[in-house]
């Protein structure tokens, strides 16, 4: 951020790699992505001379850290679904995590195809991060203890 009040996509991404030296979170660039876009524009700037929409500005810092961590948990227990890792998750994989999404906190899950359908709101037949993060935060989800 050198001076600057603000910071760009690929230079958090950057910092992510370069700085805190965190490879295996570097390359959850979905998470990445999704926490920047929920961080910028918190607290627009009535500055006018850079481009608000493409940066986060020194007071949504912060809270683009607390969405990092948001939204990697988030990741987790979407990769965990995944079990394909071609990070996108059809009815069978879902259908066999139904369990884990109710320890997650989804305990209202009784039909895994109804539930299936709500998430994938493109109804491409198959739920991207973007829609399970969405659905997961209305959920209120929260990654169980790996202590097991």
């Amino acid at each position: 951020y050198q001076r600057r009040v603000h910071g760009s996509l690929a230079e958090v991404d950057r910092g992510i790699r370069d700085v805190l030296q965190l490879d295996e979170i570097f390359d959850c660039k979905p998470a990445i992505m999704r926490a920047f876009q929920a961080a910028k524009n918190v607290a627009k700037s009535t500055n006018t001379a850079h481009h608000n929409d493409d940066y986060v500005e020194r007071i949504e810092f912060r809270l683009l850290l607390v969405y990092l961590q948001q939204y990697f948990e988030l990741y987790q227990m979407f990769s965990a679904i995944d079990t394909s890792g071609d990070r996108r998750v059809n009815i069978e994989e879902f259908t066999a995590m139904v369990p884990q999404l109710q320890a997650w906190g989804a305990t209202h899950i009784t039909d895994a195809q109804s539930a299936f359908d709500e998430i994938d709101t493109d109804h491409g037949g198959m739920i991207l991060f973007d829609e399970f993060a969405h659905w997961a935060l209305s959920q209120h989800l929260k990654l169980a203890d790996h202590s097991e």
